[in-house]
């Protein structure tokens, strides 16, 4: 199993596979999410049986977790190697000549995500640990919409959120439609298969930035 991680062909795989993993955690985590907006009844009810199920916390949680480490771990990797393999490392950038801006730059837009999943998870993660097993409130099924709006009441908060979707954006541009070339997928369906990531990687991150924005110009007044 070592041996064959160290190809690079099994790394290409093993990266595609954990990042449309990512990619479907991303789509649940937005219908979640936009229920916030259109029924916060919902959003709590959704909410607390998210964070109080053990299956989700004690098994799916650990295998999100483990999903995001392999992929960063996998792109970073891949992104040392060709860089070592790359013969001519000083060729200046000459538009359609070479690769696009974000396909070169992935490694780039991967770390500003992973940074900015830092901070949600520093929002909402932490804040429910503490809330649960550290602070011991009482169990509140109907906290989860307010403490939400909250949280994107500070303007520049919901900026960050707004720039990183927007990388976000950018990252699954190339790498959602590249994850199926890196299995191989080449067939009468990839034209099918490339339109649909392209619509996924706008449609999904104008919905969370349309989440942030909704949230900050809305805010809930005692």
């Amino acid at each position: 199993m070592s041996g064959l991680i160290k190809s690079s062909i099994a790394r290409k795989v093993v990266m595609a596979l954990s990042g449309l993993f990512l990619v479907f955690f991303l789509g649940q985590h937005f219908v979640i999410n936009i229920t916030s907006v259109i029924a916060p009844d919902t959003f709590n009810s959704w909410s607390h049986f998210m964070g109080y199920n053990g299956l989700v916390q004690f098994i799916l949680q650990p295998i999100l977790i483990a999903g995001v480490i392999i992929h960063f771990v996998m792109g970073i990797r891949l992104e040392l190697q060709n860089n070592k393999a790359r013969a001519i490392k000083y060729k200046k950038y000459s538009g359609g000549a070479n690769a696009s801006w974000v396909s070169r730059n992935m490694i780039i837009t991967g770390l500003v995500v992973l940074a900015f999943l830092g901070l949600h998870l520093y929002d909402f993660w932490i804040h429910e640990i503490d809330y649960k097993y550290l602070t011991g409130n009482t169990e509140d099924p109907t906290r989860y919409y307010e403490e939400t709006v909250e949280k994107f009441e500070p303007f520049w908060r919901t900026i960050l959120y707004v720039i990183s979707f927007v990388l976000l954006a950018l990252h699954l541009w190339h790498g959602f439609a590249s994850s199926f070339q890196s299995m191989g997928v080449n067939n009468k369906y990839t034209p099918g298969i490339k339109t649909f990531t392209q619509i996924y990687a706008i449609a999904i991150p104008l919905g969370f930035i349309f989440i942030a924005l909704f949230h900050h110009f809305n805010p809930i007044t005692h």
